[in-house]
């Protein structure tokens, strides 16, 4: 049986038994007495509701969360049940406490979006890798008996089966470790929440010691239900909250930026009209200068005139001739100085009015140092991003949030078989190795669907005994564990 076969008859398997629960009915209203709030992750909602006894919700269920007043209905997924108490991650604040609230279970509906996505690992084999899933359909067939002694290890598959999971877990965090220096895109299937919870925090302890920022590189793709595992917040590991840090980062740095454009519009004509008044004191002032030089030529050829009539009779009288002859007399020289008054009279007006208008420029010219160096640093700014256009482009792009550009930037992202399965995310998204944490106890659809995500290697890892006493991976009795 190839990798195709095996899943075209998980397909057919669920949707037999997604048709019967929807025949059966079992999807009814359950009434949760109250509920609180437990903790706030941007924007998902982590709320504890208390069911009815003899009321049992699989992990990963959706369901559809209807308050008692007059609050909208919300959609949620439960992470984990323990006694009567159910934990339900909610996409819409239900205040806090919570009133009495309706949850409505959707397991059909979560059965149908799985055998989907089996459809389309079998429709789509471009968008999908079925080379490794091929190396997990002999282990998935195996007899529950022989299934034990099956442990292949090579390039493309490797089975970690020890019976001490302290010691496993190690070598899984130790191997990840190695496979995230290697460039390496992983993702971590656990079964249930905890058990994800755990060896991620393992995994962050290991980076830790080696020198790796696990903050940089690990993503918790659902809200972690323990705030702290080996020492690790794993809170700071949380997919929806490590994306929204970044993106209000990227709106704080984006308000940041459309301050500073706001500001340089705002100087920038400020300034060309001071540069415009600058420019006219620069043409008055050397208008002035033009005009005093002018002013000291007349006076010096006022001060000579002056000082030649005053000495005119006593000057000898063969260089009074030499003057008479080049018409200097006493009469001429009364006239040159008539006429050098006057000029120096008209150029006195002129500098008035000069002086005047500088007087009136100087402060209309005038910029502060402060905002000087203010327009420098903006326009600096700005011509690094590309200039005033590109400016634009970026403050007028969507702000809305891409989360499969942000999950592919993890380099290691823990999550559920189910979420997998289910969330249309995992569609759009591709790894390079496939790390099955607890793989007996991964239901084989469920391993399947994330097998096909993985490009170039599966780790199998886990207790060999799991894989009777559970008995996910049997064929004959097979029971549709994605949801449980």
């Amino acid at each position: 049986m190839t990798a195709k076969d095996l899943i075209e008859l998980w397909i057919d398997r669920l949707e037999a038994e997604r048709l019967r629960i929807s025949e059966a009915g079992r999807d009814v209203p359950i009434v949760a007495s109250q509920g609180r709030l437990v903790q706030t992750i941007g924007g998902l909602y982590l709320y504890e509701f208390i069911l009815p006894p003899g009321i049992s919700l699989s992990v990963d269920l959706p369901l559809s969360i209807v308050p008692s007043d007059e609050m909208e209905p919300t959609e949620g997924v439960v992470l984990r049940q323990s006694g009567d108490r159910v934990t339900v991650q909610a996409i819409d604040a239900l205040g806090d406490p919570v009133r009495p609230v309706t949850l409505i279970p959707d397991l059909a509906g979560l059965l149908g979006t799985s055998a989907t996505r089996l459809k389309e690992m079998v429709s789509k084999t471009d968008a999908y890798h079925l080379g490794p899933s091929e190396r997990l359909v002999p282990l998935l067939q195996m007899p529950e008996d022989g299934a034990q002694a099956f442990s292949p290890t090579s390039s493309v598959l490797t089975t970690l089966w020890l019976d001490d999971r302290s010691l496993r877990r190690q070598k899984i965090a130790s191997l990840a470790m190695e496979l995230i220096r290697a460039n390496k895109r992983i993702l971590l299937l656990s079964p249930d929440h905890q058990e994800s919870d755990e060896i991620v925090g393992i995994i962050a302890r290991t980076m830790k010691s080696g020198g790796l920022s696990y903050k940089m590189w690990v993503s918790r793709y659902e809200m972690p239900i323990t705030s702290q595992s080996s020492g690790i917040d794993l809170r700071e590991l949380g997919f929806e909250a490590q994306m929204h840090q970044f993106y209000a980062k990227a709106l704080a740095e984006k308000a940041s930026l459309r301050r500073k454009y706001e500001r340089f519009r705002e100087l920038a004509p400020f300034l060309a009209q001071k540069a415009g008044k600058q420019k006219d004191l620069d043409e008055v002032r050397l208008l002035e200068w033009r005009l005093v030089t002018q002013l000291r030529d007349l006076q010096t050829k006022m001060a000579d005139v002056l000082t030649t009539l005053k000495e005119f009779e006593t000057l000898p009288l063969l260089q009074r001739l030499g003057m008479q002859a080049v018409g200097k007399n006493v009469e001429s020289l009364r006239q040159y100085r008539v006429l050098y008054q006057s000029q120096i009279d008209e150029l006195d007006k002129e500098l008035d009015i000069a002086k005047v208008r500088i007087r009136e420029l100087v402060p209309e010219a005038s910029v502060s140092r402060e905002v000087r160096a203010e327009f420098d640093e903006l326009k600096e700014d700005i011509a690094k991003l590309g200039g005033t256009k590109k400016i634009r482009e970026l403050l007028a792009a969507e702000e809305a949030t891409n989360r499969q550009a942000f999950i592919q930037n993890r380099r290691l992202v823990a999550a559920t078989p189910t979420r997998v399965a289910s969330d249309p995310l995992f569609s759009r998204v591709r790894f390079d190795v496939l790390i099955a944490d607890e793989a007996p106890r991964i239901a084989a659809a469920s391993l399947l669907a994330a097998a096909g995500l993985a490009r170039e290697r599966i780790i199998v890892s886990g207790d060999q005994h799991d894989i009777a006493s559970a008995g996910f991976w049997a064929l004959i009795n097979m029971a549709v564990r994605a949801a449980r």
